[in-house]
């Protein structure tokens, strides 16, 4: 073989060394690449229900922490919150995709039991968001991203208070004041926070800024919202507790007519609305809320979330205003959580937050964001 010969063959497979290690390189840079994809952590969002303007507040504040976190996240619940078997199978679906962490919002935790023992036995872990996932199995719960109902509610006293202090400083034995607070059931956790942190707040207003005694006060109606320390013997200050009879919305109605017709008699001087269908019902037995102002002008209405009725029942002046939860922030810290639960970091519950909104800041941007329809 001459010298020529030899020297194209070492050219030729120099060349093929050459694009086999260029292959090779990119090949190896394409794996790590899909690798790197495949690593990132997919986080599964499984809420109570997707159409409400108040669900798709949570979804994008669950979006804007998945963005923030570098995470994939699917955000999905059932057409209604009544379809608990199809938030069974949402949340089958998530596991099987071996997710870093699930957020779940249960609308029947006794339902999901066997979906929270396998994702505690895997240990993925979950994060319970807005009412979480109550009496879940120990161990299954990380930590929950929620509205602290109790304080929030306690500020609906508060406000209240600002307008009817000095009556209720003025009440006697003789001329006794009363206050309503409208429970829609007398079961779900924050529905009886909101009802006992407005009253448990009520009565230390009464006692601090009225100059009453504690035994001056009667808390009374529904037991399910009187404590074992609740004062229930003063004959001043009355704090009534009520719970229709269902939840139907004609049985709020009815018992929020039943309220209205003792206004004068029983000098009630405000009503809290602990939640969206309790504010239904006495918008619905006051056309409305146009009623308000014309029968009743000294009672002090406030509600709880929003809804196209109550914000205009707000703006109207029918209520002095409402409590709202912050659902963005919702989404966004249960996100956050389960970020940090599936790193390993310590977590804790986090409350979200609330405001009073009223109608001179409802169209305040912090505000108009979190009053859905």
């Amino acid at each position: 073989m001459n010298v020529s010969k030899r020297a194209c063959i070492a050219i030729l497979a120099l060349i093929m060394l050459a694009v086999f290690t260029l292959g090779s390189c990119q090949r190896e840079k394409e794996s790590a690449e899909g690798k790197k994809d495949s690593e990132t952590p997919y986080i599964a969002v499984v809420s109570k229900g997707e159409q409400h303007d108040f669900w798709q507040q949570v979804k994008l504040g669950a979006q804007a922490a998945a963005n923030d976190f570098g995470v994939d996240m699917t955000f999905e619940g059932p057409a209604s919150e009544s379809d608990v078997q199809d938030q069974v199978e949402m949340l089958n679906v998530a596991l099987a995709k071996a997710p870093a962490a699930i957020a779940l919002a249960a609308l029947d935790t006794n339902s999901v039991i066997d979906q929270l023992i396998e994702a505690r036995n895997r240990k993925i872990p979950i994060i319970g968001f807005d009412s979480g996932v109550p009496e879940a199995p120990e161990g299954s719960i990380y930590a929950n991203a929620s509205t602290d109902n109790y304080n929030a509610a306690g500020v609906a006293a508060e406000k209240m208070f600002e307008v009817i202090g000095d009556k209720i400083k003025a009440a006697s034995a003789a001329n006794p004041v009363k206050i309503v607070v409208m429970n829609q059931d007398a079961s779900g956790e924050s529905l009886l926070s909101r009802g006992r942190g407005f009253r448990d707040r009520m009565v230390e207003l009464v006692v601090s800024q009225a100059g009453l005694a504690k035994s001056d006060i009667k808390v009374m109606g529904n037991p399910a919202y009187i404590a074992s320390d609740s004062p229930t013997s003063g004959n001043k200050v009355m704090i009534e507790m009520v719970v229709p009879a269902s939840a139907s919305a004609s049985d709020s109605m009815a018992a929020a007519t039943a309220v209205l017709n003792r206004v004068e008699e029983q000098n009630i001087l405000g009503i809290f609305c602990s939640n969206e269908a309790t504010v239904k019902g006495l918008l619905a037995a006051t056309n409305d809320g146009s009623a308000l102002p014309q029968q009743y002008p000294d009672l002090v209405v406030i509600g709880y979330d929003a809804g196209a009725g109550q914000k205009n029942a707000v703006r109207n002046g029918y209520f002095l205003g409402s409590i709202t939860q912050d659902p963005y922030q919702i989404g966004y810290k249960a996100v956050e959580l389960a970020v940090k639960a599936y790193k390993g970091e310590s977590v804790s519950d986090v409350d979200t937050g609330a405001k009073f909104y009223n109608a001179d800041n409802m169209d305040d941007a912090d505000i108009k964001g979190l009053l859905y329809d």
